[in-house]
């Protein structure tokens, strides 16, 4: 078993990180190098964080064996044995015991440097670098380096800044007790020491919060409602901002014709626009006339590299809201589901819209509609409160220990107690999992928070394959700048940093190449003395929701219970809701009548595009130009409101035929 541990969590972990990307990212249309370094720094992060408690069950294995042979050293030669008679005493039989996942010296610190210093050129050098060549509107590899190179010039310079300083100074004081190499993990460190602290204290409280509300089933009601509303806002912005770019697009490939120098630039950016757009503009495009027969001005390279910069944005911008309008509209039917079946005496789960795919054996023999009901109604609330009650105890543990883990005499980390008591009997499977729990209790408060974060539209985590290149790197990036500084306050939280503990142990593989917490002794004088008050209050704030009030004060609408401007929201939400499920049950009454369907959908994007083609002008309205783009936009709203107004007291049961064809063909 000796290295089994290490290849297979190194499989699983590879897997794992793959699932999440795959999650978020999209593998058909973003660029391979884009996925390549997301899934790199994901991997390297998520790697440290499990083969860590091998390291930790490792050195506690090598301190026994340490121990024991030091402990022979001295008792090999007594000048009177037991019996009375002199000579050697007897051999002392060894209590150390190989744990299964040993893991051979040599191994780990190799493997340690390997993965620390590739995630620090990740989030330092490449990933910057990939952010703003993946989000460069360039139209060859050339440029887009080019303009990588421009951007992170800042960036890169003020790294050589510092270096240099520190070199020089190096050099003038020959004394000094410190190598670079120290103080660059030292400063890494320390920097990610200060984000920790805000997403921890964050992520101990909120965590368990959502759990909680989760169980609350008209909070959670009403929590999609006030999302539908803003969301809504959201999408109908992206679409204004759609149709901006697409205009602008089409005057410039109106303007730039066939045998144009400029032309395959257009063609790039319209490969980008969506098929529908695509489709009109090719039907506007006259490639027989010349570009030289009329003295227009043209536009430069440079004006179309930030014109196909908007467009993917654009453009990315539109599916992710679509698709997180779907989404949304299926949670919140869900929500008024269980609402309606919480009062049920058949004890039958009923759903308001059935999917169109038949259900699988798992509903027809496991989960019955008697099954579902008894855990949507009954079961799913309590289990949810019993996980809340849980998480609860481990912040209360992690946030006692944060602050008393400078404490040896006597112990008062609650988790440096648990790993001492296993370390006195040896139970190192008692001891890797102890570990394995509190690590990722710890990354999971800190990742969560980092894909619940939200900055505007540049950086967001959406899952459903939406999220864009920049958010994904730039989450690789704050990765790999805090599972390093993660790990070392969980080492010391299990007193296995002797810088803290005060005692002759070895130091695990991921300390001897890392460096103790404490290697700078005018960095941790200060810092480490307020850092656990910083997390007590930090929860404090977060459990009163001041970050969220000030966000309301400034005018950023947030979800709260005494808030007028919430309730309105609701109400609107609300209307947003069933103005959706309106539709979704006039695409129920054409499925009855034979009309093809693309299954449970809320946008029928063919419709939509066939609706588009029916308002496009005409040519002789071209020639004369009365063709503007308002005036679309007023017939595609008046459009839309015929479409939204339906009856508010609709019963498919209570209809005739006559009056179901009458209402299709509305």
């Amino acid at each position: 078993m000796s290295g089994a541990a290490l290849g297979l969590e190194i499989v699983l972990v590879f897997f794992l990180a793959l699932f999440l990307l795959h999650r978020y990212g999209d593998f058909r249309k973003q660029q391979r190098m884009v996925l390549f370094g997301t899934l790199l720094a994901w991997y390297l992060c998520f790697l440290i964080v499990f083969i860590l408690p091998l390291d930790v069950s490792t050195t506690i294995y090598r301190q026994c064996i340490e121990d024991h042979e030091e402990h022979l050293t001295v008792s090999t030669v007594s000048p009177t044995n037991r019996t009375g008679s002199s000579g050697p005493n007897p051999p002392i039989p060894s209590p150390c015991h190989r744990p299964w996942s040993y893991i051979p010296e040599g191994i780990m610190p190799v493997f340690w440097r390997v993965v620390y210093w590739t995630s620090q050129c990740l989030t330092w050098l490449l990933l910057p670098f990939m952010q703003s060549y993946a989000r460069s509107g360039g139209f060859s590899i050339t440029g887009k380096i080019k303009t990588a190179l421009i951007e992170n010039a800042i960036y890169y310079g003020t790294y050589l800044l510092i270096f240099g300083s520190l070199l020089i100074y190096v050099a003038v004081h020959p004394d000094w007790p410190y190598e670079l190499q120290t103080i660059g993990i030292t400063a890494a460190n320390t920097w990610g020491l200060f984000l920790l602290v805000l997403l921890l204290g964050y992520g101990l409280v909120e965590i368990p919060r959502s759990y909680w509300n989760a169980s609350r089933h008209g909070h959670l009601l009403m929590k999609t409602y006030f999302k539908a509303s803003k969301l809504m806002t959201e999408k109908a912005d992206a679409e204004e901002n759609l149709e901006d770019v697409m205009e602008e697009v089409r005057k410039v490939s109106e303007s730039i014709k066939y045998n144009h120098p400029l032309r395959k630039c257009i063609d790039t950016i319209l490969r980008k626009c969506p098929v529908d757009y695509q489709e009109k503009m090719g039907r506007n495009m006259d490639d027989y006339e010349d570009f030289d027969d009329k003295q227009n001005s043209y536009p430069t390279e440079k004006s179309l590299v930030k014109l196909h910069k908007q467009v993917i944005y654009a453009v990315q911008r539109h599916n992710r809201t679509r698709v997180q309008w779907q989404i949304l509209l299926q949670q919140a039917v869900h929500l008024e589901d269980v609402a309606k079946n919480e009062t049920s005496l058949s004890h039958q789960f009923v759903h308001s819209f059935q999917s169109a795919e038949p259900p699988g054996r798992f509903s027809r023999y496991v989960y019955t509609p008697t099954v579902e009901w008894y855990w949507e109604c009954l079961l799913k609330r309590w289990f949810y409160r019993l996980v809340s009650v849980v998480l609860t105890l481990f912040s209360v543990a992690v946030v006692w220990s944060e602050c008393t883990f400078f404490s040896t005499r006597p112990v008062l980390s609650l988790f440096a107690v648990f790993i001492q008591l296993a370390e006195s009997d040896y139970n190192y499977l008692y001891i890797e999992m102890a570990c394995f729990i509190t690590i990722f209790f710890l990354c999971t408060c800190v990742y969560s928070t980092v894909f619940r974060i939200r900055v505007f539209n540049y950086y967001y985590l959406a899952s459903h394959h939406q999220t864009d290149a920049y958010s994904l790197q730039f989450s690789g990036m704050l990765f790999c700048r805090l599972t390093p500084p993660l790990c070392l306050n969980f080492l010391g939280l299990i007193h296995m940093d002797s810088a803290i503990s005060h005692r002759q142990k070895l130091p695990t593989a991921y300390t001897s190449i890392m460096g103790s917490m404490r290697v700078l002794s005018f960095i941790a004088n200060g810092f480490y003395i307020y850092y656990p008050m910083l997390i007590v209050i930090l929860c404090i704030a977060t459990y009163f929701s001041l970050g969220t009030r000030c966000l309301n004060l400034l005018g950023f609408q947030q979800f709260m219970d005494d808030s007028e401007m919430t309730s309105d929201l609701i109400d609107e939400g609300k209307e947003l809701i069933r103005r959706g499920e309106s539709g979704v049950k006039i695409a129920e009454i054409k499925a009855t009548q034979n009309v093809p369907q693309t299954g449970f959908c809320f946008h029928r994007e063919e419709e939509e595009a066939e609706d588009r083609r029916r308002r496009e002008p005409t040519e002789s309205e071209k020639n004369d130009h009365h063709y503007s783009r308002s005036a679309g936009r007023t017939e595609r709203d008046c459009i839309e409101l015929l479409q939204d107004a339906e009856p508010l007291d609709f019963n498919a049961d209570s209809l005739t035929d006559d009056g179901l064809e009458a209402e299709a063909s509305r």
